[in-house]
């Protein structure tokens, strides 16, 4: 009778299910995040994939230290070609006023002599330039004719103007020359210098292809500082070739110039003979 009370009480607490607080049971509830929260994640998920798609700053100078070798041999070769286009501007510069004020000097003491040997006197005490050049070439053409007696013949008038033009003709092309000195290199850095930079970029942008192919991404973000390098060689050509441009279009304007005051002054020495001559032949 005891073991049967056992086994009938065994088998009601095994049937009856546990009673449960349902408030216990049920999970407790996450916290609403704040405002503030939900930036500063939402900021460091942006974060996290800008860094994850290679995305960072890079300045010039990080750019120029990674080009490659092609590419920084064409950056070297156009500074130095800037470098001396900007040079020779301040040498142009100091020489084309030096000839301009010697020239404006000569003329105006030139201007003062009466006859040929005025004029040797006076500018025998002057300063070497490229118009006293011209006057000695001149006047040592004007002597030449005095030593053999034709300088007071009217048949050997023509000659002698012919002679003195030419001496003084001589002189003159070499100052100019001197003067443009260096202007045939400019003129080749002007028109060389965009070709040289544009051999750099398409060199940078195929060798940035090339990576592509191998890194097997499409990433614009990955390939970006190869490509903006190699246009560092496009405008470093261009920044070699502007300043070349405009120096020698400066040098040659001036050159011009003096040109024309060299023609006028050949004029009035060949007038001031002319006149010597027709004095003493009278």
């Amino acid at each position: 009778m005891t073991l049967m009370n056992s086994l009938l009480t065994f088998a009601q607490q095994t049937a009856t299910p546990p009673t449960t607080d349902p408030a216990a049971a049920a999970p407790a509830a996450a916290p609403t995040p704040s405002a503030e929260e939900l930036a500063a994640a939402k900021q460091r998920g942006a974060e996290a994939a800008a860094e994850a798609a290679g995305q960072q700053e890079v300045s010039m100078i990080e750019l120029f230290v990674h080009l490659n070798a092609v590419e920084m041999g064409v950056m070297i070769i156009l500074g130095l070609c800037a470098i001396y286009a900007v040079a020779l501007l301040f040498e142009k510069i100091y020489v084309m006023r030096k000839t301009g004020k010697q020239t404006k000097d000569f003329l105006a003491a030139f201007r003062k002599a009466n006859s040929v040997e005025e004029a040797e006197a006076i500018v025998r005490k002057m300063p070497s330039s490229g118009i006293k050049s011209m006057f000695d070439g001149g006047m040592a053409e004007v002597r030449r004719t005095q030593d053999l007696g034709l300088y007071t013949m009217r048949d050997a008038r023509d000659h002698t103007m012919q002679r003195v033009a030419s001496a003084m003709q001589t002189r003159q092309n070499e100052h100019l020359e001197d003067l443009g000195s260096s202007m045939t290199f400019l003129a080749s850095i002007g028109a060389n210098a965009p070709f040289i930079g544009l051999f750099g970029t398409v060199w940078g942008i195929m060798v940035a292809f090339v990576g592509i192919a191998k890194t097997q991404t499409t990433s614009l973000a990955v390939v970006a500082p190869g490509i903006a390098g190699a246009l560092l060689a496009t405008a470093a050509g261009l920044a070699a070739a502007i300043p070349a441009v405009l120096i020698y279009n400066f040098a040659a304007k001036q050159i011009s110039k003096q040109s024309t005051k060299l023609d006028d002054f050949a004029a009035e020495f060949i007038a001031l003979v002319s006149r010597d001559m027709d004095r003493r032949a009278g």
